[in-house]
C-alpha cells in the first residue's frame, strides 16, 4: 500500500487501476485515499476501536472535501478514539435511529396492549394518531427536544385536558425509548413541562337533593315510568360506590348470597371483591331476572347483552332532570358514595377497600367537603378560642364597628391635640379620622410607652431649672 504525504497535487494525480486501492498518509496515522475503479477519490480513515473492533469509515469524497479538511476531521475522530469513543458506531448508530412514527407503533404493540384496558389503547391510538404524529412523526427519537414536546402541548392550550393526556402518553413514551435504548438515562424531553389546570369537577349531590332523586325512583317503580333495570342499576351504583362501567357488566354468576360478596374478576383497576350489605341483598333477591340472561342489568331490547352506556347514561340524565335536580355525571354517584362513606367514621383503609381505590390519594379526591360540617367545625374552635381567653361566648349578632363615631368602642373620646412639647408631630389624616403616630397620642385611655413618660418629664425640668 503506498504511503506518501496526501496533497491536492498528489490526490489529483492519482489514477483509477482496474481494481480498488489506497494511498495512505505519512502525517496522520490511518488517514488514506481510496481510488475506485470509476475514478472516485474518498477520504477515510482506518483504526482500532476500544473494544478491539477494527474501523474504516468514510470521511468525505474529494471535491466535497479538500485534502486539508479532510485531514482535519481524522484528526478530531482520532481524538475520538483515544477517548475510548467509537465515531464510526455512532454514525451507524445515528443513521439507524428510529422515527418517532415507529416508536408509537412500538408503544402501542408492546407496552399498551399487554398492559391497558382495551379502552384506553384505542385511547392511546387517537392521541397518537391524531396530536403525536402529525407533529413529531418524521422526527428521530433522539432528535425530539424539549422544545418540540413544549411547542406541541402549548398548541392544545385551549383544551388543555387534551393537552395534558397528550403530555402523560409522551412522557411514558420517551421513559420507554430509554429502556429500548433509543435514548439515553434521563433524557426525556418531557421534564420539566408543567400539565395544565383542569377546572372541571363532579358536582356533589346533596342531601335534599338525595331525597329527591330516591322519591322519584320509589315513584317510578310504583307507576312504571322508568324501566325497572334502569332504576336497579342506579340503586346498585349508590350501594356498591362503583363506577356505571361496573354495574352494566355485573353478572349473576358473580353473586355469592352466603357469603355476602360481590366479585368483579375484570374492572378498570383489575378484580375487585366487595361486600353485599342486606339493603343491596333486597335488591338483587327482589330484582327483575331474565331466564338466560347473565346479567344483571341487561339491555331493554336484547337480555342477552349488558345494558348499552348509552342507553343507561341518558336514563340518568332524564331521571336527574324529572327529579328536578341540577345536571350531573352518572361519576357523581361514585363521588356521592365515597363521600358517604368518608363521613360514616370508618377507618381509611376501610373506606378504600369499599370503593375499590388503590391510593389514598385518588380516594380522597372523591371525597368532597360540605358546607354545614365545616360551619359546626368553624364554629366549634371559635367556642374553644374563647373558652381559653375566659371570655363569654359570642352570639351570631355582627359586632359594631371598632372605628364607628371615629372612637374605639367603649373607649372614651380621645383629645387629639398634640401634647405641649418642643417636638412638633406630623397628623396624617386618612379615612378615619385624624390619626396620630403612637408616641404622640394622649388621653385618658392612652398610657404612653415604657420610658416615654419620664423622659419629656426630665425635659421638662431642665428647661424650667
Amino acid at each position: 500500500m503506498p504511503k506518501l504525504k496526501l496533497t491536492k497535487t498528489a490526490v489529483e494525480g492519482a489514477v483509477p487501476k482496474a481494481n480498488d486501492y489506497d494511498l495512505r498518509d505519512t502525517s496522520v496515522p490511518g488517514f488514506l485515499l481510496k481510488v475506485t475503479p470509476s475514478g472516485r477519490k474518498t477520504f477515510m480513515l482506518a483504526y482500532t476501536a476500544a473494544n478491539g473492533q477494527r474501523r474504516k469509515p468514510a470521511i468525505g469524497q474529494f471535491g466535497e472535501l479538500t485534502v486539508e479538511q479532510a485531514r482535519r476531521i481524522a484528526q478530531d475522530w482520532l481524538a475520538e478514539v483515544r477517548r475510548g469513543n467509537d465515531p464510526s458506531a455512532e454514525r451507524s448508530a445515528a443513521r439507524r435511529a428510529p422515527m418517532m412514527q415507529e416508536l408509537c407503533q412500538r408503544f402501542i404493540d408492546e407496552y399498551s396492549i399487554p398492559r391497558n384496558k382495551p379502552s384506553t389503547v384505542r385511547q392511546k391510538r387517537g392521541t397518537i394518531s391524531v396530536h403525536i404524529l402529525p407533529a413529531l412523526g418524521r422526527i428521530k427519537v433522539s432528535d425530539v427536544t424539549r422544545a418540540d414536546v413544549s411547542s406541541l402541548v402549548g398548541r392544545l392550550a385551549a383544551i388543555p385536558c387534551t393537552a395534558n393526556h397528550v403530555l402523560c402518553c409522551l412522557r411514558k413514551m420517551f421513559n420507554m425509548a430509554e429502556v429500548w435504548g433509543y435514548r439515553p438515562d434521563g433524557s426525556n424531553p418531557c421534564r420539566h413541562i408543567p400539565k395544565y389546570p383542569q377546572r372541571g369537577s363532579t358536582r356533589l349531590i346533596t342531601d335534599p337533593e338525595m331525597r329527591k332523586l330516591f322519591a322519584y325512583l320509589d315513584r317510578a317503580d310504583a307507576e312504571g315510568l322508568e324501566h325497572p333495570f334502569l332504576t336497579l342499576g342506579i340503586r346498585l351504583q349508590f350501594e356498591f360506590a362503583a363506577r356505571y362501567s361496573e354495574i352494566l357488566a355485573l353478572e349473576w354468576s358473580w353473586i355469592d348470597f352466603v357469603k355476602r360478596r360481590v366479585t368483579w374478576p375484570d374492572s378498570k383497576t383489575g378484580s375487585i371483591s366487595k361486600p353485599l350489605s342486606t339493603h343491596a341483598a333486597n335488591l338483587l333477591r327482589n330484582a327483575i331476572r331474565i331466564e338466560g340472561s347473565p346479567y344483571v342489568v341487561p339491555s331493554i331490547l336484547n337480555p342477552e347483552k349488558p345494558m348499552p352506556p348509552f342507553t343507561y347514561v341518558g336514563g340518568w340524565k332524564r331521571i336527574v332532570q324529572r327529579a328536578s335536580i341540577p345536571h350531573c355525571g352518572t361519576h357523581a354517584v361514585r363521588h356521592r358514595a365515597a363521600t358517604d362513606i368518608a363521613n360514616s367514621g370508618v377507618p381509611l383503609k376501610v373506606g378504600m377497600a369499599l370503593t375499590a381505590h388503590k391510593t389514598v390519594t385518588m380516594f380522597m379526591r372523591y371525597v368532597h367537603i360540605e358546607d354545614e360540617p365545616v360551619q359546626e367545625a368553624a364554629e366549634t374552635v371559635a367556642a374553644l378560642r374563647q373558652q381559653i381567653l375566659g371570655q363569654p361566648a359570642t352570639t351570631s349578632a355582627a359586632p359594631k364597628s371598632a372605628f364607628a363615631g371615629n372612637t374605639r368602642a367603649g373607649a372614651v373620646p380621645v383629645d387629639r391635640k398634640p401634647p405641649p412639647s418642643k417636638r412638633k408631630t406630623k397628623i396624617r389624616t386618612t379615612n378615619l379620622g385624624a390619626n396620630q403616630a403612637y408616641r404622640a397620642r394622649g388621653g385618658p385611655n392612652r398610657a404612653s410607652p415604657p420610658g416615654v413618660a419620664s423622659v419629656a418629664k426630665d425635659q421638662e425640668d431642665k428647661s424650667s431649672g
